[in-house]
């Protein structure tokens, strides 16, 4: 028995997915095969030059200057660990760098901390607290942002190095620059260039709770302090981690500050001696993959440690209907 197939009729439509909110459409393209194929290829093409530098680190001196990272397959059994040895442990020139790896970490924990404390704290009060001058006071922090950091620098560095006198009275005693008071100095200085970006990024966060938690909370006798701590801080809990995984990468690779406020051999971070671990005519490049994978291993874990916070944070508000 044939079958008559009439050549006017129309292909069924796919069917249409009734009610679907823009969010929703949204992640069904963003899970789609083709997106997942063209994230795993950037992934790819992201990770080569750090690969790359990994296993130019573990290759031996004479065969970093001969040949290329990718030889290393064709002859692996160049391995060697020297050059780390070296760079954390060494006396030399280019060695050593196990000090400045501490004090980068010193460094990053307290300029990572204070500020979102800081932050979320001064959010909470612009979001939710009702006084004379609120939204004078949120548009200030907003300009700050336009502040280059480099134009403060100067300024700051003689308000540390000088003190603060009005009149015969003395507000800060000058600091010298050694010591743990460079340690000091480089935390305000990461906390002060950090606070107007991470205010406003919670404050935009903080303003999309629902208000009726906030009158609830208040009905039931919490003060504003309790209310900070039991009920917004775990609700804005992936703001925070984004916020503290930015603040964590800019402090930790950041050079400027720690050259200018940290200038002495034993308080300079990692970053600030990384430049000069090839010396004067360039003869310790080798040694600069093993120093530059030491100095990106620690944000790379702690990245993959908080990722489901820092995507959470991220899509927080953006994909509503």
């Amino acid at each position: 028995m044939s079958t008559v197939v009439d050549p006017d009729a129309k292909a069924p439509e796919k069917p249409v997915r009734i009610g679907e909110s823009r969010g929703e459409r949204l992640r069904r393209v963003l899970s789609s095969r083709i997106a997942s194929i063209a994230a795993i290829v950037i992934a790819a093409l992201w990770t080569i030059p750090t690969f790359g530098l990994f296993i130019s680190s573990i290759r031996p001196e004479n065969d970093i200057r001969t040949s290329g990272w990718w030889n290393f397959f064709t002859d692996p059994g160049s391995f060697t660990l020297d050059t780390y040895n070296y760079v954390l442990y060494s006396d030399s020139q280019g060695g050593g760098l196990i000090v400045n790896l501490v004090n980068t970490i010193v460094i990053t924990i307290v300029g990572v901390v204070v500020p979102v404390a800081f932050a979320a704290m001064a959010a909470y009060a612009l979001s939710w607290i009702d006084f004379k001058g609120r939204n004078l006071l949120y548009i200030g922090i907003f300009a700050l942002q336009v502040v280059p950091l480099q134009m403060a620098l100067i300024p700051l560095l003689s308000f540390f190095s000088n003190g603060l006198q009005i009149g015969s009275f003395t507000i800060m005693p000058a600091w010298e620059l050694n010591g743990v008071n460079t340690i000091v100095q480089v935390w305000v200085a990461h906390s002060i260039f950090g606070l107007p970006l991470a205010i406003f990024l919670l404050h935009n966060f903080m303003r999309e709770l629902p208000g009726d938690v906030m009158e609830a909370a208040r009905i039931d006798g919490a003060s504003h302090s309790q209310i900070f701590r039991k009920v917004v801080l775990p609700l804005v809990t992936p703001a925070l981690a984004s916020i503290g995984i930015f603040q964590f990468l800019w402090v930790w690779n950041d050079f400027l500050v720690g050259r200018t406020f940290a200038p002495g051999a034993a308080t300079r971070p990692l970053t600030a001696v990384l430049g000069d671990m090839a010396g004067t005519w360039g003869f310790g490049w080798t040694r600069l993959p093993a120093a530059a994978f030491v100095a990106i291993l620690v944000p790379l874990i702690v990245f993959l440690l908080l990722q489901r916070y820092f995507v959470r944070g991220l899509l927080a508000g953006s994909v509503k209907g």
